[in-house]
């Protein structure tokens, strides 16, 4: 087949088909009978289950590109990586690459046991097309990397889990590839470790190199890529940029959540625990069980309380944020802002249904994806709290059907120069602890502002003011 020169991955109508068994000998069966019964002009029977665990997959990723994948456990993601790195085959389609490939999948797997780390550097490096004379020239920098010190002379079999993907890692990113994958094998590293992964990774993307990551870590996944794929139980649903995916994924995990607790609920009323909601708070509804199990929101949609919600929006809409509004030390409307100066943030909220144990927060992120900082009610309540277990709380305040409320948060500007997005929720905590959180709506781009400096006067660089001073100490020598 014909391949773009400009594209380094290009994966074409893929879907890979598992065979299950329900007992050992249905195995044996599959590989004897069929045969025999298309000899004797019989239609043949399977003895197996089909499972597809990647269905007509399509997409393709161009030279220096970084292409996030996002998706639930068992959505296919390792399956997808597999495939396109050579591991699999796939039952129908293609998977073609364009240039040498680095994989940090289940790293340490190619790893011999009995040898030491020195002598699995110089075997992986064969098996990644290196000639002992180019390893013994990256040598030094694998081991720099590594940081294992003398247990790189050890047998491997001795090594921690986070020995293994040091060493695994550094051997990966040394053989110069111009496609990386990277899976969530980092994340059994240290924190320290995995900094100086991101750090390399960065490092690669910018020199040209393409980027396939794989993570459960939303922030992750928004921060270094600049497109997603989102796949759910083996179909891809949605591509685009991370920022809109990401939302999508969040979208997802809610729904299914609903759905969760929506039959949950519905068991505890067929066994006759819950005669009748109609028309009751909420509050009512999510009393304690004696084994301190919180029954949730018995409404499972947007849709029920005749809400249409936005592309940027989700949630159950039992309660809704109306409006988000920034505001200047004088409660005048004001986007621009300079440290030092009092940030007012203004967030009016609807409840549809009578509410209580409610939480109003925000999220404050850069335009460059990363979140600076997020806060709400119930982290007010939870100090109020650790000091006062009777002290008064907006957890505690009960909102009836179709009341409007605000909420303002205020502080003072300590943000560098940036165009601030400022994401908004409403949800209900049926605990004072973020432990048993439901998202009754959730906005994403709410309201914007923008922080500019005075250079005359507060000059700093980076993502915050730490309003830093500094002596002089004189020497007496």
């Amino acid at each position: 087949m014909s391949f773009d020169e400009q594209l380094s991955i290009s994966v074409s109508n893929v879907s890979k088909r598992y065979e299950l068994y329900d007992r050992p000998h249905d195995r044996l069966k599959q590989f004897f009978l069929p045969r025999l019964n298309r000899m004797a002009g019989r239609q043949p029977k399977n003895f197996y289950k089909e499972f597809w665990a990647l269905d007509d997959i399509n997409f393709e990723i161009a030279k220096g590109e970084s292409v996030g994948i996002i998706g639930r456990n068992g959505s296919g993601k390792s399956t997808l990586l597999q495939i396109v790195t050579g591991i699999l085959s796939p039952t129908t389609g293609t998977a073609v690459t364009n240039g040498r490939i680095a994989a940090l999948l289940e790293l340490g797997s190619g790893f011999n046991p009995e040898f030491t780390g020195r002598e699995n550097v110089y075997l992986n490096g064969a098996l990644l097309g290196l000639s002992k004379e180019q390893i013994d020239e990256k040598f030094d920098k694998i081991a720099s990397f590594a940081d294992i010190g003398q247990h790189l002379e050890q047998q491997v079999k001795t090594y921690s889990s986070g020995m293994l993907v040091r060493l695994a890692f550094a051997v990966q990113v040394q053989i110069e590839p111009d496609i990386l994958i990277v899976d969530e094998a980092l994340a059994v590293g240290d924190a320290l470790f995995q900094k100086r992964c991101f750090q390399r990774i960065e490092k690669l993307h910018s020199d040209g190199v393409t980027l396939l990551f794989v993570s459960h870590d939303q922030e992750s996944v928004r921060t270094l890529t600049n497109r997603a794929i989102l796949l759910k139980e083996g179909r891809l649903v949605k591509q685009g940029l991370s920022s809109e995916v990401v939302l999508e994924y969040r979208k997802q995990l809610h729904q299914e959540e609903a759905l969760y607790f929506s039959s949950l609920t519905a068991e505890i009323a067929r066994a006759g625990e819950v005669v009748s909601h109609e028309n009751q708070p909420l509050e009512s509804v999510h009393s304690e069980s004696k084994e301190g199990a919180t029954d949730h929101p018995s409404v499972s949609s947007a849709t029920d309380l005749g809400y249409a919600l936005k592309a940027n929006e989700f949630g159950d809409a039992a309660a809704k944020v109306l409006l988000v509004r920034t505001l200047n030390a004088e409660g005048e409307a004001c986007n621009v802002f300079y440290p030092g100066e009092l940030i007012c943030i203004e967030v009016e909220c609807c409840s549809t249904i009578a509410l209580t144990k409610l939480n109003v927060g925000l999220r404050i992120r850069n335009k460059e994806g990363v979140k600076i900082y997020s806060w709400g009610t119930l982290n007010q309540d939870m100090k109020k709290l650790a000091s006062n277990p009777e002290a008064d709380t907006f957890w505690d305040k009960s909102f009836g059907a179709g009341q409007r409320f605000r909420v303002q948060f205020t502080c003072v500007c300590r943000l560098g120069v940036n165009l601030y997005e400022i994401q908004s929720t409403i949800s209900y905590e049926a605990t004072p602890d973020y432990m048993n959180q439901r998202i009754l709506h959730w906005r994403d781009e709410a309201a914007f502002f923008q922080v500019l400096v005075n250079r005359d006067e507060n000059f700093f660089g980076g993502v915050a003011d730490l309003e830093m001073k500094a002596t002089s100490c004189m020497s007496n020598e």
